[in-house]
């Protein structure tokens, strides 16, 4: 289960690169409790302390929370370097890690009991008070609706839309579009259903994988009693098309749009191809 809260203590692999630096500056901004971060490099960013390794990191500043900013193939020793330090909550940004590694960081990571967000995720965010990652601020507000979503860009517009018709978030989690990731939608299914913030739950989804239909299945298996509305995106792209996530895998019927939206109806969510739709459909709690 993710646990984290406005006030976890966060720390930052990789926060001497370029992109470490930027983000760390802008997730501070936004109001992260980051207290240090783990470079081998002695530089200055934002007057933070610096470790030389996860380990260091977390018996100085008793972080739980780890936001990895490496190479995509440093991507996996900073997931193992974590969790040997005890870290709860890694979120890795990077695109491009290597499928093997990542299903070894899976199975390392699920034995710990910890969770990964991730592989290339734009992060989560409670709005208003802590972002892990890069989601744009102004896309973020305060409000009832979870998200979640495989692609980055798309959950951008989607609430950046709604919040400009006064819909916030209450948690956005971002879990990306590679095939082996560290969470999938079911997996935070229970802990949006127990979030009394949450009054709706808002899914961004696209072709390929069967991970919309695996939520489908959950929704009905759990009784998750909240709306649930879903985007599917992806319904023109021709076949033998490479798409833009390495999970946009079509397997004989399952993954298409269809097979989808099919699932999703019958568990009782509504289902749309196009943001506008999306948006107009979800309507303020009273």
């Amino acid at each position: 289960m993710l646990e984290i809260n406005a006030d976890t203590p966060t720390i930052v692999q990789g926060i001497t690169g370029r992109a470490g630096r930027t983000h760390t500056h802008h997730m501070r901004a936004y109001g992260t409790n980051i207290v240090g971060g783990v470079s081998p490099r002695e530089e200055d960013v934002d007057g933070l302390p610096l470790f030389r390794d996860c380990a260091a990191a977390v018996a100085a500043t008793r972080a739980t929370a780890s936001v990895a900013i490496v190479p995509p193939l440093s991507v996996l020793p900073a997931i193992l370097e974590a969790v040997e330090a005890g870290i709860r909550t890694i979120v890795t940004l990077t695109e491009g890690m290597p499928i093997h590694d990542a299903v070894k960081a899976k199975a390392v990571v699920r034995a710990a009991g910890a969770t990964w967000i991730g592989a290339s995720t734009p992060g989560l965010a409670i709005p208003g008070r802590m972002k892990m990652g890069f989601l744009p601020d102004v896309s973020l507000a305060p409000g009832s609706l979870g998200v979640m979503s495989k692609s980055g860009t798309l959950s951008y517009e989607v609430c950046h839309r709604l919040v400009a018709r006064g819909l916030g978030q209450s948690l956005w989690v971002g879990v990306g579009g590679d095939p082996v990731k560290g969470t999938r939608f079911a997996d935070l299914l229970p802990l949006y259903a127990a979030d009394e913030k949450t009054s709706a739950l808002v899914i961004i989804g696209e072709i390929g994988g069967d991970e919309e239909e695996e939520l489908a299945a959950a929704i009905t298996e759990q009784g998750f009693a909240k709306p649930v509305y879903a985007l599917i995106a992806g319904q023109s792209s021709r076949e033998g098309v490479t798409m833009g996530h390495a999970g946009a895998l079509i397997h004989g019927e399952t993954g298409t749009v269809a097979s989808k939206t099919k699932a999703l109806n019958a568990a009782g969510a509504q289902v749309f191809t196009r943001i506008r739709d999306l948006v107009a459909a979800i309507t303020p709690t009273p």
